[in-house]
This record gives structure tokens, C-alpha cells and sequence, in this order.
């Protein structure tokens, strides 16, 4: 994994592979950013005239490299750009999208150096967390010299009066980063190594390791307890489900915060099964347990005042004489019964029986996290996910909170009518289906039957961009983004804060 390092040395004299610097756009071309001045003054005032003459425009995410003038001892400039100039500075956001390009265009780089424009905490945790996220790959099925290594160390200049902030910055965004590619890995398992049991014997290995309580409830205590959801979706599989607490505990919360994630490790839609090309990236089925999981272990590193335990609804959905089939009625935990209508609403099925388990404990809120539905995508896109809540405020301060940290929400609402389709099943409390159009605010209005009384309670919809399949972009990869997990360490943050 790339090292991450505060350095007060000038960028003329650090010694390094490479040196990064910013540029924008400005109304008159091309203007190098703050951070650069060294830089600027090795190519005796004509950098951005250099870098113009090579095509250089300062477009958010363009990127040139240069071989270094006298003066400077990295042998290499790149030059990043940064999008519209401003006199308020580019923004955390703009600053971690480009130190996540920089990182992988410096892939097969031992050491680079950041002269970007960051002054504040604020900025300096951008940069480390986007260099981190940026430099990521996933490399567990790869044999031998494929592609490059991820670069070795990322050294962030700072001027000796805010090197301290800019360290307690760099450390704090050294945890994020390692939990959000923790996430990542999880996701990019593959599923024949990823199954409710080895995925539920990772969250013991970290639970020792950070000093978390871990709890694994196995097939024959799900039966023992009634959890009719979770073995109703994973009846199917050779490969048994698990619900699996793991619980942060901080000595002077005020606070508690359930996270509940949906952790199919494998969708084949079962019964209902998925037409070739729908099914292929299902092993990314599991991304809302991966983001409640290293979200929990985040709010553990980062030491945050507040309780906060996260609930993983583990199965893996697949056909066979077992699987429930479409019109079987499930006794889920807590007492409702469920008609199956589509094998393929799974997700559903499983956060309802963690939710009704996780306000047994009565937290202050539960928070939801799947890639429930496709509807989602196809209402906000591949990079956005929706919030939905039975409560307004808390609505705003997740979507406030997603956004604070780079994170594309949206708030959707959950209207009454869209209920009517699916508590009209003949033969039981609900169905796990209810009209087609508005279908991921009819999955929002299923589990929230499920939230106990007085509750509040949040559900995100991820579907959307916990998997991306597209060419990687500012820090985000191609594969596992790591969605989620930023918006809830920052709620949890604001939690213990409040």
C-alpha cells in the first residue's frame, strides 16, 4: 500500500521521482496554482507558457508531464489539472480527484511529491485521501509482472508552520483511505473465494486486530432465532448465510448508531434468474456490508465519541431444489410473514431481518446500506446514490454529510401510495414486490415496515456507484469504489460531535 508522509523541505531540494503541481483555467489561459512558485521559477517564469504550447489547458483531470529544469531535484514535473481557477481556492474535492490522478498516472513511481495547493487541514486531508484512493489496485488473482506497482510513497510539501495540522491531517485520512480500500477488496473478491463464512471470519480477524466486538450467528442459530429473511435468500446456496455484529463502543458516546449492510456475496437473482450480462459483476452484491464493515472499523481508528455497530446481513443468493421459490412465504424475524414474489428482490429480504434485530438494541438511528435496485440507477445514474428516510431531517443531514466528503447523493422521497402494491399480498403480511415504476422507493417503503417504533432510520441506495465498470477517474477505480463509507464515518463524526 502506498506510504504517506508530510515533508517542510522545499520542492526545489526534496528528493523524488516526480513533483506534482496544479493548474487551472483561467479567464486569460493557463495559470499555475498556488504550491508551484518553486517550479515556476525553475522554468525562469515560463511554465505556463511551456505547458500551453504541449496542449495543456488545466481541464479538471489533464495531466502533462515534464522533464525537470535546473534547479528542481525531482527528474520529473507532472502538472495537474485542476478545472476553473478561483480566487477561494479549488475546493477538498477538486484536490483529492487530482491527487487520485497523479497517483495512478505515477504508478511504477517510488516516491512523488505533492505541490498542490492545500494550506488547510481540510486540504491536506484531501490530498493524502485521494492520493491513497487513487493509487489503489487490486492485484490478488495477478501472477507475476502485470502492470505497474502502485507508487511507493506520497510526500505532501507543507511550510514548517502548518506541518503539524498537515500530519494529524495526513494520519487521519491514512485511515479513512486504508477502510474505504478495505471495502474495495471485499468487493473485488471473487465470489468463489468471497461466501458469507470466510467473509464472516474477516470481520473476526479485524475485530481482533482493532478491539471490536464480533458476533457470528451461523446457519443453525438463524434457524434457532427466526431469521426467516436471511435463510430464505440463502437456502439455495451451498454455502450457508450469517448475520454478523461488530460493535465500536467508546467511553464517553452519548450516542448510538446501528449501520445495517446488505451482504449478498453472490446474486444470481435464484429462482428468478438473471439473463446472461445482468449477472456477471453480481459478486459486487455484498458492497453495502463492505462499506457498514469498514465503516465501523473508520469510526474505531479515528477513535470517534459515539456507539456504532454495524449489522451483516450475509447470504448468497443462488437456484437449486432448496431455493425459495417465487410464491413461498416466508416467517421473517420479528413475526411478519412475506410472500416471495421475485427470488431476485432479495436484498430486501435480508436488511429486514437485520433491521428488526438492530432495533431490538434501540440505537438513535439505523442507517441502511445495499445496492438494492436497479431503479435507483436508472432514476440517478452510475455515480449518484439515493437517500431515503422516515425522517426528513435525517435525510438532509446523510445527503449533507455524502456531499461534505465528495460523495454524489441524492434525497428521494418514499410516498404512501407507492405502499398500497405491496401490503395487498392474499396470503400474507406483505409481498417483497410492488409496482413497477418507482420500484427502488418501493423497496425504501418495504424495509422501512420492518423499523421499529420510534426509530429513525435512513436507507441508501447504492446501487449506482459501488461498482464501476467504466476507465478510472479522479481516485475512483475501475471494480469496487468503496461507496458509502465516507458519508458514514462523516455522519458518525458529526454524531459524536453534536
Amino acid at each position: 500500500m502506498t506510504a504517506l508522509s508530510v515533508s517542510t523541505s522545499s520542492a526545489a531540494s526534496l528528493r523524488a521521482d516526480a513533483l506534482v503541481i496544479g493548474v487551472g483555467k483561467g479567464p486569460k489561459g493557463l495559470v499555475v496554482a498556488d504550491g508551484a512558485e518553486v517550479v515556476a521559477e525553475a522554468f525562469e517564469g515560463k511554465l505556463a507558457e511551456v505547458l500551453s504550447t504541449l496542449g495543456a489547458t488545466g481541464a479538471e483531470g489533464e495531466t502533462i508531464k515534464l522533464p525537470s529544469p535546473a534547479g528542481l531535484k525531482a527528474p520529473l514535473v507532472l502538472a495537474v489539472g485542476l478545472g476553473d481557477a478561483s480566487d477561494e481556492g479549488y475546493g477538498a474535492e477538486v484536490l483529492r480527484r487530482a491527487a487520485g490522478v497523479a497517483a495512478r498516472t505515477l504508478a511504477g513511481t517510488k516516491k512523488a511529491a505533492l505541490a498542490l495547493p492545500a494550506v488547510s487541514a481540510e486540504e491536506f486531508e484531501a490530498l493524502a485521501l485521494g492520493g491513497l484512493l487513487g493509487s489503489y489496485s487490486f492485484t490478488a488473482y495477478k501472477n507475476g509482472e502485470n502492470g505497474k506497482a502502485p507508487v511507493g510513497e506520497l510526500t505532501l510539501l507543507t511550510d514548517r508552520k502548518g506541518s503539524k495540522d498537515a500530519k494529524a491531517a495526513v494520519e487521519r485520512a491514512a485511515a479513512l483511505g486504508e477502510e474505504i480500500n478495505r471495502a474495495r477488496d471485499l468487493v473485488n473478491q471473487a465470489p468463489n473465494e468471497l461466501n458469507p463464512k470466510s467473509f464472516a471470519a474477516i470481520a473476526q480477524a479485524a475485530g481482533k486486530e482493532h478491539g471490536l466486538k464480533v458476533e457470528v450467528l451461523d446457519e443453525k442459530a438463524l434457524t434457532k432465532g427466526g431469521f426467516g429473511g436471511i435463510l430464505g435468500v440463502g437456502n439455495g446456496s451451498t454455502n450457508p448465510p450469517r448475520l454478523v455484529k461488530v460493535a465500536y463502543t467508546h467511553p464517553k458516546a452519548k450516542a448510538t448508531l446501528a449501520f445495517v449492510g446488505k451482504g449478498i456475496t453472490y446474486d444470481s437473482g435464484g429462482i428468478s434468474l438473471k439473463p446472461a450480462g445482468h449477472n456477471e459483476t453480481m459478486k459486487c452484491d455484498m458492497a453495502g456490508a463492505a462499506a457498514v464493515f469498514a465503516s465501523v472499523v473508520a469510526a474505531k481508528r479515528l477513535g470517534l465519541a459515539v456507539n456504532v455497530t454495524g449489522w451483516l446481513a450475509l447470504a448468497e443468493n443462488m437456484p437449486s431444489g432448496s431455493a425459495t421459490r417465487p410464491g413461498d412465504v416466508l416467517n421473517m424475524y420479528g413475526g411478519k410473514t412475506v410472500e416471495v414474489l421475485n427470488t431476485d428482490a432479495e436484498g430486501r429480504l435480508v436488511l429486514a431481518d437485520a433491521i428488526v434485530r438492530a432495533s431490538e438494541e434501540n440505537p438513535d438511528v439505523i442507517v441502511d446500506v445495499a445496492t438494492l435496485t436497479g431503479a435507483m440507477v436508472l432514476a440517478l445514474g452510475t455515480r449518484t446514490f439515493g437517500v431515503m428516510s422516515n425522517k426528513d431531517e435525517l435525510r438532509g443531514q446523510l445527503h449533507a454529510a455524502a456531499e461534505a466528503v465528495g460523495e454524489q447523493s441524492w434525497p428521494m422521497p418514499l410516498p404512501a401510495e407507492l405502499r398500497k402494491g405491496m401490503v395487498e399480498s392474499t396470503i400474507a403480511d406483505l409481498a417483497n414486490m410492488g409496482e413497477r415504476m418507482g420500484g427502488g422507493l418501493v423497496a425504501g417503503l418495504f424495509l422501512k415496515e420492518f423499523v421499529a417504533e420510534g426509530i429513525d432510520w435512513a436507507h441508501l441506495d447504492i446501487a449506482g456507484p459501488a461498482f464501476h465498470e467504466g476507465a478510472p477517474y479522479g481516485y475512483t477505480p475501475k471494480g469496487g469504489t468503496g461507496s458509502a463509507v465516507r458519508t458514514l464515518v462523516r455522519f458518525a463524526e458529526e454524531t459524536a460531535n453534536a
